[in-house]
């Protein structure tokens, strides 16, 4: 038992790191078989400029240019590599402490693996940069995005004799539009084109174009936002401190903009959506008293109400019930007729 024990003792603390040490020394990683310090002809005490000056002296001696002889201009080069692949490693003072550490434990075999690895493999760029650079062109998407919906609005309303003929009313008021002396000077299709280009001018001048195709600001981007996040917490902080203040500590009645505020937190819609309302449909709510919760779900109901009442009476909602009735909803038929 006691020799068993002995053998154990020695397998254990003497034989096996020996063969770890020996295991992690491989091709691949690091300076594979051989140590990197040995490479170099230098201590592990060796200052970044010691092992700069070292190297400068071992790739002038092992430079491939200095030798004619072609075997010795191959082990010159092999040579070369292995100096060179030493240097990369000591130079940079993370990836020569996680070499150090695994001198002084050997024992760690796949640590050592996912450190040299993760290394070579991530990324050399500045993660800074890629994430400014991210945000760079999500802003430039957003913003021609945001452009584009606002051309589209912009031409359907040319389209449109009722704010066409407005458009071009106003122009006429402004002066802006001279028929009798250009139709001297030029033709009918610069004249055209000019003319929908004042037109286009006072529309986009005059028209209070909303929600998702409202003209982009550079505010509305997303680097704006993230440069202005903390001045709009410490606004919102303010504002939400005199709200309090003001109606919840002082009973102060509200005002328009205050319900409407309201209103748009009962209707659970975004600031965007809530603004593209029309200002008829704004004035309605406020009329029914809608930023009073009770009033605001009862109004809610009535409306829920009126809908089944208007579906109910719908001839495709009754013809889809029928089916739905008849042949449920997870079958598929097709008319052939």
């Amino acid at each position: 038992m006691k020799f068993e024990s002995e053998t154990i003792y020695l397998v254990l603390f003497v034989i096996f790191p020996l063969i770890c040490e020996t295991q992690t020394m491989l091709e691949g990683l690091y300076c594979g078989k051989e140590n990197c310090y040995d490479v170099l002809g230098i201590t592990r005490e060796a200052t970044k400029r010691e092992i700069a000056k070292q190297y400068r002296k071992l790739a002038k001696m092992y430079h491939p240019d200095m030798h004619r002889d072609v075997e010795v201009k191959i082990e010159a080069e092999n040579n070369f590599k292995r100096v060179a692949n030493a240097y990369e490693i000591l130079k940079d003072d993370e990836s020569r402490n996680d070499y150090d550490y695994m001198l002084d434990h050997p024992e760690q075999f796949y640590s050592h693996y996912y450190r040299y690895y993760s290394r070579r493999v991530a990324p050399k760029v500045d993660v800074r940069i890629v994430i400014a650079v991210t945000i760079s062109i999500i802003s430039a998407i957003q913003y021609y995005t945001s452009w584009k919906r606002y051309e589209s609005a912009i031409k359907y309303l040319l389209t449109v004799p009722k704010y066409r003929n407005k458009a071009v009313d106003f122009a006429k008021e402004k002066g802006l539009l001279d028929f009798q002396k250009k139709k001297k000077s030029k033709s009918k299709v610069e004249i055209k084109e000019e003319m929908d280009a004042v037109i286009r001018r006072v529309l986009e001048d005059n028209m209070d174009i909303r929600g998702g195709y409202a003209k982009p600001k550079v505010t509305d981007l997303l680097w704006a936002k993230i440069i202005l996040f903390p001045y709009a917490v410490i606004c919102y902080c303010g504002w939400y401190a005199i709200w309090i203040w003001k109606f919840d500590v002082c009973k102060q009645p509200y005002g328009d903009e205050q319900k409407l505020y309201l209103i748009r937190k009962n209707f659970k819609m975004g600031e965007v959506q809530f603004d593209a309302l029309e200002d008829e449909e704004k004035e309605e709510f406020l009329r029914l008293e809608l930023w009073k919760k009770p009033k605001y779900e009862e109004w809610s109901k009535q409306k829920e109400e009126e809908m089944k009442k208007q579906m109910a009476e719908d001839s495709r909602y009754k013809a889809y019930r029928r089916y739905i009735k008849n042949h449920g909803v997870g079958r598929m038929t097709f008319d052939d007729s």
